[in-house]
């Protein structure tokens, strides 16, 4: 059984997929990527990647940062040309 020491949330980024489905990766962890079908499997398999990246990097003594990514997300209004 695993010991967790505490628990921490991070910023995940679902992008829709071109083949349908969702991307999903964790801009406080380059290379931590994933997939799913839908949003709710993204959803659970990047909860897995996660756990199992954070115990890869504790298992070889690595920092594991505290949340350092901060989006803001906003909506830009702009008038489109017409042909």
């Amino acid at each position: 059984m695993k010991k967790i020491q505490k628990i921490s949330s991070y910023f995940a980024i679902f992008e829709p997929a071109e083949e349908g489905g969702f991307n999903v990766f964790f801009p406080d962890f380059p290379g931590c990527i994933t997939f799913g079908k839908n949003f709710e499997e993204a959803k659970k398999m990047a909860g897995e990647v996660l756990e199992l990246w954070l115990e890869e990097l504790a298992s070889q003594k690595q920092y594991i940062p505290y949340k350092t990514y901060r989006p803001i997300i906003d909506e830009i209004k702009v008038a489109i040309p017409q042909k």
